[in-house]
């Protein structure tokens, strides 16, 4: 017998309680007729459910909720206020019903206030979100690793396809022992079944990777869930507070499809829920006051959810009377927070970040405590990220938080510039252009290219990469990007296709340039730049048009590496340092990669399955053509045992993980390859 009979009935009521919750607010518009149906269909549902597992109480309530929504079943208008709180009050009832069934039974009479078990129910739903989290971590990263394996089979199998065809060549005389005529029956059949196995293997490995590819999606899509996941709960806090206060009040939010990782929506959720409270108490008139004043009666409260680069804003604003400077040094007065001079609308806002100081005259369940603001300025702390007000006398206030994301989806443009693929994100893209020689005009202050009636700036990506120059060519494929008000034109060798990508921080050690907002992995688990636009136009304006002086010339790094997170941050220093990176995920591989390209430099990994990095030198320094190429260990022992292997199997460098010294690295690759 399962050691929690519940676990799925409470994932389906959870599912249940928050679409009958969602359709309750929505049920005072009255806009969708089939909406009421709806909800009885969900209330129904959770009530069989209910039954099955023998919850009894939850099935009642479930059935009260039917009976409150039936007579509204051919209703096409808007339902009346006491019976939407009515049906709150059951969803609320029967969320902490649920959120019981996973903890020890409350005592009996210890049901508790409404705003307990809402907030008690969202924990719930939080906290199972961050153990989903962690398990979508590790799916990812072992989905990452398998398309790297099945990138390097295809690879062999490749190679099988290449001897097959040599085995199967064209008679070439009588005696050749490639022709048909010198094999026997059995060589024939044998090699018939090599041809048919090899086949049979690369279409598998071709399907296998489109399944690791739509895995890796939909895990992606697990791992962010939509803004729009937080929505109901601040709705129904926004609605629950204007009820308490009797203040009439429209709430709408927007960018809710922008995904973003659960860790900062849970992060958020109590700031907001403090905001949004805080924008009905203390922004929100009275309707005789908003009229007064020549305004509609309802106030309007407005949660704005924007992707900025590799940040997520959360703008939360009302259309109220705005900061009372005068009312906030009075509040601090109370306080003995000593306020000089006259009310100044900007030392209020900081004395009321301060926390602790509310301008609400009494104490209500609502307001009163100086709370709010003092949750979101500490959410943003503890996210790293900012927290902004901005309030006219009036016109109402805005709060803004805005938090850096370490993982966001982000649809991109995949282009080539200077024989790199890097990501664009799309929402930066206003048009892409075909320049002739005749529309880019040099100047003084740059190239420039006429643009809807201005003169923008336009550079190549390859220069702001710091890339070969781009060849000469008649015509030359452009982006116009924008950043805010200000655009660019960036110049880009060829287009590639559209994703959407997972994107990820830069390591910390990898010093990115501001044209970077950060990476993701391609099909082979490779890193690949994520252009932050800012930083792009920002570039691209204060470029002169002078070309930076040309690197010299010297080899590539080939990096062996069985794991995928040192791989990626070695690649992404060697890079950023100007360096050209090739990578292998096994010794066998960067031996084979070895022999097929000149390089300036190994930088391997000791502990490897099969063929270690002690191997792999010692196999290198026997080659004839791969004897003279300097080698650097790379380990997480670092003894001395470890360090004399190293140097007896032909190591020019040691260097220990626990050590990683990303200058030292770089010295020491200048010194031994250039």
């Amino acid at each position: 017998m399962t050691k929690d009979p519940y676990r799925y009935f409470r994932v389906e009521a959870r599912e249940l309680l928050e679409g009958l919750g969602r359709g309750a607010l929505a049920l005072e518009q009255g806009a969708d007729p089939e909406l009421v149906p709806r909800l009885l269909r969900l209330a129904h549902t959770l009530k069989g459910a209910a039954r099955i597992v023998k919850q009894q109480g939850i099935a009642e309530l479930a059935h009260a909720a039917e009976d409150v929504l039936a007579p509204f079943r051919d209703t096409k208008g808007p339902v009346a206020r006491p019976r939407v709180d009515e049906l709150l009050r059951l969803v609320d009832r029967m969320g902490a019903q649920v959120a019981a069934l996973s903890a020890p039974a409350p005592a009996a009479g210890t049901e508790g206030s409404s705003e307990s078990r809402t907030s008690n129910a969202e924990s719930q739903l939080f906290d199972t979100l961050r153990v989903e989290v962690e398990e979508v971590d590790a799916v990812l990263g072992g989905i990452g690793e398998a398309g790297v394996h099945v990138a390097g089979l295809l690879k062999l199998v490749e190679r099988m396809r290449a001897q097959v065809a040599v085995l199967r060549g064209p008679p070439q005389g009588a005696g050749t022992a490639g022709s048909s005529e010198s094999r026997t029956p059995k060589a024939e059949s044998r090699l018939s079944d090599l041809e048919r196995t090899q086949r049979a293997v690369s279409g598998g490995l071709d399907d296998l990777g489109r399944d690791l590819a739509l895995a890796a999606e939909r895990a992606d899509r697990l791992r962010l869930p939509r803004a729009a996941t937080i929505f109901p709960a601040l709705e129904r806090a926004a609605r629950d507070a204007a009820a308490t206060l009797g203040r009439a009040m429209t709430f709408r939010a927007t960018g809710g499809d922008i995904r973003l990782d659960a860790h900062v929506l849970a992060g958020l959720r109590d700031a907001l829920l403090h905001l949004v409270r805080n924008a009905v108490a203390h922004g929100v008139e009275p309707a005789a006051d908003r009229q007064a004043h020549g305004k509609p009666a309802a106030g309007l409260v407005e949660l704005c959810v924007e992707r900025r680069g590799t940040q997520v804003a959360f703008l939360c604003r009302d259309d109220g009377a705005g900061v009372d400077a005068a009312a906030v040094y009075r509040a601090a007065a109370r306080r003995g927070i000593a306020a000089e001079g006259e009310p100044d609308l900007s030392r209020a806002v900081d004395l009321l970040l301060q926390g602790g100081i509310s301008t609400a005259e009494t104490l209500t369940v609502v307001s009163g405590r100086g709370i709010g603001l003092g949750a979101a300025r500490e959410a943003a702390r503890r996210l790293r990220g900012t927290l902004v007000i901005r309030t006219e006398p009036g016109r109402g206030t805005a709060v803004e938080i805005c938090v850096p994301v370490s993982l966001a989806s982000v649809q991109v443009l995949h282009v080539e510039a200077g024989g790199a693929t890097t990501c664009v994100p799309l929402e930066s893209i206003v048009r892409v252009l075909r320049l002739e020689p005749g529309e880019l005009a040099a100047g003084a202050q740059g190239d420039r290219v006429a643009f809807e009636g201005a003169a923008l700036p336009f550079v190549p990506l390859s220069r702001l990469l710091r890339g070969p120059p781009p060849a000469p060519a008649a015509r030359r494929t452009a982006l116009v990007m924008t950043a805010g008000a200000e655009r660019a034109v960036v110049g880009v060798d060829r287009l590639g296709g559209g994703a959407t990508v997972l994107l990820r921080p830069v390591p910390a050690s990898a010093e990115a340039d501001a044209t970077v907002a950060g990476v993701c992995l391609d099909a082979e688990g490779s890193p690949r730049l994520v252009l932050d636009p800012a930083g792009v136009v920002a570039a691209a304006r204060a470029d002169t048009g002078a070309p930076a002086a040309p690197a010299a010339s010297r080899a590539p790094v080939l990096v062996v590496d069985d794991s995928l997170t040192t791989r990626m941050l070695e690649q992404s220093i060697l890079e950023s340092a100007g360096y050209e990176v090739d990578v292998a995920c096994s010794g066998e591989e960067g031996l084979e990669k070895a022999r097929a390209r000149r390089y300036g430099l190994f930088l391997v990994d000791v502990e490897m399955p099969g063929m270690d990095g002690y191997q792999f030198v010692r196999a290198a320094k026997a080659d004839p053509g791969l004897g003279a190429v300097p080698a650097i260990l790379v380990t997480s022992r670092s003894s001395q045992e470890d360090r004399r292997r190293g140097a007896e199997a032909g190591a020019r460098g040691f260097m220990a993980k626990g050590e990683f010294d990303q200058a030292l690295l770089l010295r020491t690759i200048r010194e031994l390859a250039g």
